[in-house]
């Protein structure tokens, strides 16, 4: 058994689901996956049940209806609790993450990281297929959440990680409140208040070519509102740990 797992979060990822995969057990480090499914109704789940007759280290969980980024990490991160892992990853199915990169971010946790975030900002910006105007916004917004948080992270609203299972152990998750992206700004901030050491690793993040965004205004307003709220809260909140 590894001692690494990558989390994937899918809803309608058919055209991407096979090749990530493939390219995951491919790596030159033993990686094991685990698939949350949101009920995708384009067959995600078939595929992935597929796979999982070549690759023992091929897990799922298939869930009900669209229920949000931020539970389905949160549902993933209960089941690698319960399993001797000890780093715990995030990545997207789209390959907007390179599955490359998953071996820096081990690295960099091994070597003493508590939390490693795949960075598009630390080194200048590092974007491929963004409009402009995507590139702007996601850019701003991490200058944004800087402004409010005090946090000392480039890129913010980055979504791959690897945590050592003792981050994951501390926080106590079923208090994370966001579901959208303000998920990712969330779990940054409460692992810094709770004096965990996050390095940023430096990637280039390339805008998927298969399948669909899921983002949306409503997901962007929330986490416009949301870090606000979650500076706020954070007053009232003690960060000890047990």
């Amino acid at each position: 058994m590894s001692d690494s797992l990558v989390i994937i979060p899918t809803y309608n990822e058919k055209e991407n689901i096979e090749r990530i995969i493939r390219k995951v057990f491919s790596l030159s480090f033993p990686f094991e996956v685990l698939i949350i499914d949101d009920g995708s109704p384009d067959g995600t789940a078939d595929i992935v049940k597929l796979l999982q007759t070549e690759f023992p280290g091929l897990h799922m969980v298939q869930r009900t209806g669209k229920l949000g980024l931020g539970t389905a990490y949160i549902h993933g991160f209960k089941w690698a609790l319960e399993r001797p892992y000890e780093y715990i990853f995030e990545m997207d199915a789209d390959f907007s993450h390179n599955p490359d990169d998953l071996i820096k971010l081990r690295n960099a946790c091994v070597k003493g990281a508590e939390v490693a975030i795949g960075s598009r900002y630390v080194r200048g910006v590092n974007v491929v297929n963004w409009p402009m105007s995507r590139v702007l916004m996601s850019y701003f917004a991490s200058m944004y959440v800087r402004l409010i948080t005090r946090i000392n992270i480039q890129d913010a609203t980055a979504g791959f990680k690897c945590y050592q299972r003792i981050v994951l152990e501390t926080i106590p998750l079923d208090k994370i409140k966001f579901v959208g992206y303000a998920f990712q700004i969330e779990m940054k901030f409460t692992a810094i208040k709770y004096g965990f050491s996050v390095v940023e690793v430096p990637i280039i993040f390339t805008d998927r070519t298969e399948g669909t965004s899921k983002m949306s205004t409503r997901i962007f307003r929330e986490a416009f509102l949301g870090v606000i709220q979650m500076k706020i809260n954070s007053w009232f909140r003690s960060y000890k740990r047990s």
